[in-house]
């Protein structure tokens, strides 16, 4: 993969999950300016669906230009066809 060689022509997500105290799970989802290692979003939530992902990348873009490219590891995660519109 090649590397990016200015801000906003890369940018990752992952998800992390963990347990509250009394048991219930919840996810984050992280977005990263992979030049700047800007950490451009964190979302909690105990469900994150691919159409909340698709609205929270949209608000993200209209705050600063778009990314030339958006990578993830492929997970589960991201096979929803709201993702890959």
């Amino acid at each position: 993969m090649v590397l990016p060689q200015g801000p906003n022509q890369r940018w990752s997500l992952d998800f992390v999950s963990d347990a509250l105290g009394c048991g219930r799970r919840f996810r984050i989802l992280c977005v990263v300016n992979d030049f700047t290692r800007e950490c451009l979003a964190l979302v909690a939530d105990t469900s994150l669906l691919g159409a909340r992902v698709a609205r929270e990348l949209d608000a993200i873009m209209a705050l600063r230009p778009k990314p030339l490219a958006v990578v993830s590891d492929k997970g589960m995660e991201l096979t929803s066809t709201s993702i890959l519109r």
